[in-house]
């Protein structure tokens, strides 16, 4: 259901992506995993078009997102958790996203009882909203028109522990009814206990790919990613 082939994003002389591949199964959650600057950003801004490639591909049900018919219908993305503006409410920030899809008001009050997010707490506006509730908010409109591919750009951050297990069963439920789980983070833990497979990627290179059994091969996944990591850092870019 998303597929890069080859991705490649150049910057004059510094490669942010550099020939980056691999695929996410309807059904399934892989992790994309890699430290801050790693490239993780620019693909996912690739693959829903608000980035250019330099070379390869990105395509989200067979198609470059710009080509799928109501794309927002199809593909739930959160890139940026605070990109809403501060003055409206989180009610309206949803009421908005459902308008567009052309879904029924009733969607607002289902989607905010999914997200944990009360009626008071609706009528608040985005600037009075801790980071973990707008990671909330974020990812259920990304969820407005019930997506068959979610695209998550550390959905994690600002949750507190209790957040981070709903987002787990959530996302693992999802999965289970066939969605197609893309879920970038730097948080090693975190994508370890809700991945299916794990992307390993450093300096804009793919470093490994995997289940994370299959990439732990006997040892920790964290001192698997270190070594791989230490190792794209000493390497010539």
């Amino acid at each position: 259901m998303i597929e890069l082939s080859n991705l490649t994003k150049a910057y004059k002389d510094v490669k942010a992506l550099d020939d980056v591949s691999f695929t996410v199964a309807a059904g399934s959650v892989t992790g994309f995993l890699g430290p801050n600057g790693a490239g993780k950003s620019t693909a996912l801004r690739i693959l829903v078009g608000l980035a250019r490639a330099t070379s390869g591909s990105a395509t989200v049900l067979g198609r470059p997102y710009a080509e799928l018919h109501n794309p927002a219908a199809q593909v739930g993305t959160l890139l940026d958790a605070g990109a809403q503006h501060p003055g409206r409410t989180g009610r309206e920030v949803l009421t908005l996203g459902a308008l567009t899809l052309g879904l029924p008001k009733q969607r607002v009050d289902e989607i905010l009882d999914l997200v944990g997010l009360t009626s008071k707490e609706s009528r608040r506006t985005l600037g009075g909203y801790s980071l973990g509730m707008r990671q909330r908010l974020g990812i259920g409109h990304a969820l407005l028109g019930s997506p068959r591919v979610l695209i998550l750009d550390e959905p994690a951050n600002g949750l507190d522990p209790q957040g981070i297990q709903w987002m787990r069963g959530l996302l693992r439920g999802l999965a289970g009814a066939g969605c197609a789980v893309l879920l970038s983070s730097h948080l090693l833990h975190e994508v370890e206990q809700v991945a299916d497979h794990i992307v390993l990627i450093a300096r804009g290179r793919v470093l490994a790919k995997g289940t994370p059994a299959e990439l732990s091969q006997g040892r920790t996944l964290e001192q698997t990613f270190l070594d791989l990591t230490s190792h794209a850092d000493r390497s010539p870019a």
